[in-house]
């Protein structure tokens, strides 16, 4: 009789048991949720989170608060997010440099890229671009690297830090055309930018959206970029492919990822929030603007390309003999 007075209770309270987490998914979020930008303020990384963040707040009616949390090539920013609870109340920006360029270069990155997060949605693809000092003396591709083997080691390049997708982009592109340019690291894109325009850096690979002002008041110069095709914003600037490095030729992304656990109940209102920001004509005007493409995929496509993009930089480390200074 005791065995089975217990056994009746344990199938009553087992779906009781389950009620809490159902309705906590369901009541999701009573609270504001936090985006971090592994990444300093004014890089392409920021531009996109802080462009949809407040149409996702209005969706899931809480405040989606931007936080930048820079340094290590967005390592510090995203690890802080695969350690933080998985209740969706925090985010990460992904982008290649802190799900593939940075764990495909550093052995000691502390999370997996592939294990450590669930993806949720990818926002937005951006071309980047090599853009150059006015006080440089090339204005074209050819030009451009001509004068970097006339004089190896005279010229440096920025980045938004070391691992970052800029950083293995432009030392593939060193790998492939036999030129020498000095590597200098900053804690994200903005600071980069911020001295390559007043010229204490000579050039920086970039993503076109943080850049494109600068071109377009002609403080920078733009030299080759990476597409599918010419950018409408730049039709005189070739692709990659075009002057014959297509492995270079690849584009960033910019999506959400949350710390794995997170419920998919979660998840999948936060992909929807997504999807109706990226749906609103002011948030893809503003994008597009910048010369990124509208994504929006589903959280197992997003998966699969962020698995992909590790494993095509980590063949360019090994292959290119790539590694941390």
């Amino acid at each position: 009789m005791q065995r089975r007075h217990l056994l009746l209770t344990a199938l009553v309270a087992a779906p009781l048991a389950g009620l809490p987490l159902t309705a906590g998914a369901q009541a999701w979020p009573t609270r504001p949720i936090k985006l971090v930008v592994p990444f300093a303020p004014g890089g392409t990384t920021d531009i996109v989170a802080r462009t949809v963040a407040e149409k996702i707040g209005a969706s899931l009616g809480q405040t989606v608060v931007v936080e930048n949390k820079a340094g290590g090539g967005g390592i510090i920013g995203a690890d802080a997010v695969a350690k933080s609870a998985p209740d969706g109340y925090t985010l990460s920006m992904a982008t290649v440099s802190t799900t593939a360029a940075n764990p495909a270069i550093n052995p000691k990155i502390p999370y997996n890229t592939i294990t450590d997060f669930v993806p949720i949605i990818n926002i937005a693809a951006t071309p980047n671009v090599i853009a150059v000092h006015p006080s440089f003396p090339a204005r074209n591709y050819k030009d451009f690297v001509a004068v970097l083997k006339k004089s190896p080691g005279r010229y440096s390049f920025a980045s938004s830090g070391t691992g970052t997708i800029q950083h293995l982009q432009m030392e593939l592109f060193k790998s492939l055309t036999g030129a020498f340019v000095t590597h200098i690291p900053y804690r994200g894109a903005g600071p980069a930018l911020n001295d390559t325009v007043a010229g204490q850096v000579q050039m920086m690979f970039d993503n076109l959206p943080s850049s494109l002002p600068f071109i377009k008041d002609n403080r920078l110069i733009p030299i080759v970029v990476s597409a599918p095709q010419r950018l409408a914003v730049l039709p005189d600037v070739p692709t990659f492919k075009e002057v014959g490095l297509e492995p270079v030729n690849r584009m960033a992304y910019y999506g959400l990822l949350a710390p794995k656990g997170t419920p998919q109940a979660v998840v999948d209102k936060i992909h929807a929030a997504t999807k109706a920001a990226l749906e609103d004509a002011d948030v893809r005007k503003r994008i597009e603007a910048t010369g990124s493409l509208i994504v929006g995929n589903t959280p197992e496509q997003f998966a699969a390309q962020i698995k992909a993009e590790f494993e095509v930089y980590k063949k360019v480390v090994v292959q290119q003999k790539l590694a941390l200074d």
